[in-house]
């Protein structure tokens, strides 16, 4: 398992995470300007949030979703240590050291091992 250390500070947006599994009808909309991988992504609920746009079928409208993803993000702080479980389109689900996991950008943190 991989380790980094956090060296820019990250805070999750103001908006509750959301979920999509295998086969969610969604509708995507604009991409990212910082993050260009990323699109915008409603679900039916009308809940919404930034989603890598390779787990979807197709790039705009009308989607489905093609693998399990989950928004949440970590909050961190300069200097944290974190364990790194994968990463996907320049972002790491990590875990930090009280056991709380979420997504956090790659420019953030430096891998240490």
């Amino acid at each position: 398992m991989k380790r980094a250390r956090v060296v820019a500070q990250h805070r999750a947006p103001d908006r509750p995470a959301i979920r999509i599994a295998p086969g969610d009808q969604v509708t995507l909309g604009e991409r990212d300007n910082d993050w260009p991988q990323f699109v915008w992504t409603t679900l039916a609920s009308g809940l919404g949030g930034w989603i890598p746009s390779v787990l979807f079928d197709r790039d705009m409208g009308l989607a489905t979703a093609q693998r399990d993803y989950d928004t949440q993000e970590l909050d961190a702080d300069i200097g944290q240590i974190l364990t790194l479980h994968h990463e996907l389109a320049d972002w790491w689900w990590a875990e930090n050291e009280r056991g709380a996991s979420g997504w956090i950008p790659a420019r953030a943190i430096d891998i240490i091992d």
